[in-house]
């Protein structure tokens, strides 16, 4: 396995302070795993000096660097793809230019990935550098999105992560304009394989990722592999159902049994709330073949084949 092509994958936005050094060291991680490499930079959209940089990067290393830059900022998970479509190797690596996920663990899952892991990802124990907000908000997202996700996404992992060529040939099929990456590689079912590690603080620069941003990738992730939100009203809907129907029994009982007198007031709201019942579940049979429709418009392939034996189809 030591002939085959390593490619890895780096984004890149607005990174002219840290660009060189982080070249300097993914060189030297991916020079030690004794593979022959390809390192592909996309330029999201840049309009300081990155640019400039990675025309010199290409320049002086033909032979390993590779450099796609967009027309405009199309956003990290397009920039990624980008990567993966232009991408040789038989594995690709996917990691962030910042150096809060270290180079230097490249060549760990390259022998992993040498082991039998179809796709080793970055697991973060600690996250240096952050704020409470950004690791409080961070942890409560990645247990609501793995509580609320058909298929189980890992907690506290990012897109630093290696993927084998047959998950990548995956990857490539699902066209889906939101994209969410670990989702993604969650959904397709592969042998996957944490690498734990101590999150740094970034090298240089500050995060180009805006809570903008953040909140758009949560709402990608979300939307983009549970249809629960889409269940939500049919879950109220019987909730109040429920509540309206006690309520209705109750007054029905004081009246009958304890001739007591309710106010027209309250048959009203129990009425009201009966009402609102049976409109929340016709939402949400509503939602529910919605979901059934927004899961065949994104065209995904129906099945995977990880493996052949025997098949005889070259």
């Amino acid at each position: 396995m030591a002939n085959e092509l390593l490619s890895l994958i780096i984004p890149v936005y607005y990174e002219e302070e840290v660009l060189m050094e982080s070249y300097r060291r993914m060189d030297a991680a991916m020079q030690s795993t004794g593979h022959p490499y390809e390192i592909i930079y996309v330029n999201d959209g840049s309009r300081d000096g990155t640019m400039k940089l990675l025309r010199q990067l290409a320049k002086e290393h033909p032979d390993t660097v590779r450099v796609y830059s967009f027309s405009r900022n199309f956003g990290h998970q397009l920039a990624v793809t980008c990567g993966m479509d232009h991408a040789k190797g038989d594995a690709l690596i996917i990691i962030d230019v910042d150096l809060q996920d270290p180079p230097e663990l490249i060549p760990k899952m390259v022998e992993m990935w040498k082991e039998g892991a179809d796709v080793v990802y970055g697991k973060r124990l600690k996250r240096k550098g952050e704020t409470i907000f950004k690791k409080l908000t961070a942890k409560l997202y990645y247990r609501l999105l793995s509580s609320m996700s058909a298929y189980p996404i890992p907690l506290d992992t990012g897109d630093f992560r290696l993927l084998d060529r047959k998950v990548a040939d995956v990857f490539l099929k699902m066209r889906e304009q939101a994209r969410f990456l670990r989702g993604m590689s969650a959904w397709m079912g592969f042998e996957a394989v944490p690498l734990e590690y101590v999150r740094d603080e970034r090298a240089a620069g500050k995060t180009k990722y805006t809570l903008k941003k953040m909140l758009k990738l949560a709402c990608d992730g979300i939307f983009n592999f549970s249809s629960k939100p889409l269940e939500l009203p049919f879950a109220i809907g019987v909730l109040l159902g429920v509540l309206g129907t006690l309520g209705v029994i109750a007054m029905i009982v004081l009246t009958a049994i304890y001739g007591a007198k309710c106010p027209q007031w309250l048959w009203a709201v129990a009425g009201g709330v009966l009402l609102h019942a049976v409109t929340f579940c016709c939402m949400g049979v509503h939602g529910m073949y919605l979901g059934r429709m927004y899961d065949e418009l994104k065209d995904r392939p129906l099945y995977i084949v990880a493996e052949t034996l025997n098949a005889g189809d070259n």
